[in-house]
């Protein structure tokens, strides 16, 4: 028996980091995923990796900042699948600038990217829990989204993040008269192939500067995500898990 036997995931940004290692532990452990990102290879290639391992997968190429395709990939998914039991708002795309330096443009491609596609995930799955008796979204924020760092550069993914902290809070109020759980994950540094522009020097200032030594892993995230999509959590929400290693507690990092 697994963790999420029968279970339907809908998961953003499987491709790869992050969300490619959900797909993976979540169809490991019974559950039917459906996945969707804008890289049709790298896509292709996750799935294939979860039916390598005996695991039911299904994707699309959905670009998340087009809501009628967003209400296409649930409707579809669902059709398909027979329900949705959970959502899990993965996918991100901040872009990083000093914030005297900040376009207009990166400002506002990040708060579409990574709190206008939460949204609009949500909305879509949201009448079908309700119809349903019951849902579970996971919405990925991060530590950034609860304290300012002296790095530069990170002034609109904070506000993204912080943005999807209060909408999780919030929609977990409204969502529990109807037993939809919503919370979320605050990840800090984590290995995924959005740092290959690091160099090997960044790389291991970066991990020396952990409490416990390392950056964090896909695998680090999702396990905490396999446990909030799981039966496991059910008298959990409105509920945010820093998972950083103990980063931003531990240290002080301005």
């Amino acid at each position: 028996m697994g963790r999420l036997d029968n279970k339907v995931v809908f998961i953003t940004g499987t491709a790869g980091g992050q969300g490619r290692a959900a797909a993976l532990l979540f169809a490991k452990e019974g559950a039917h995923v459906i996945g969707c990102d804008l890289k049709e290879k790298e896509a292709a290639e996750t799935v294939e990796m979860v039916r390598a391992q005996g695991g039911k997968m299904d994707s699309s190429i959905v670009n998340l900042t087009d809501s009628d395709a967003v209400t296409r990939w649930i409707e579809d998914g669902i059709a398909a699948a027979g329900r949705i039991d959970v959502l899990y708002n993965n996918a991100g795309n901040p872009r990083m600038s000093p914030f005297g330096e900040m376009s207009w443009e990166d400002w506002s491609h990040t708060l579409h990217m990574e709190l206008d596609t939460v949204f609009y995930a949500t909305r879509a799955a949201w009448n079908h829990f309700v119809a349903q008796g019951g849902g579970n979204i996971i919405n990925t924020a991060s530590v950034i989204g609860h304290r300012g760092y002296g790095a530069t550069g990170q002034a609109a993914h904070a506000a993204a993040k912080g943005g999807v902290l209060a909408l999780t809070r919030q929609l977990a109020a409204e969502g529990a008269s109807h037993k939809i759980r919503v919370n979320s994950i605050s990840p800090g540094t984590v290995m995924t192939p959005a740092l290959g522009v690091l160099t090997q020097e960044q790389l291991v200032e970066m991990n020396d500067m952990q409490p416990i030594g390392r950056a964090g892993q896909p695998d680090d995230i999702a396990n905490c995500a396999l446990y909030l999509a799981s039966d496991e959590s059910e008298w959990v929400t409105g509920a945010d898990f820093i998972i950083d290693g103990g980063i931003s507690q531990i240290l002080s990092t301005s």
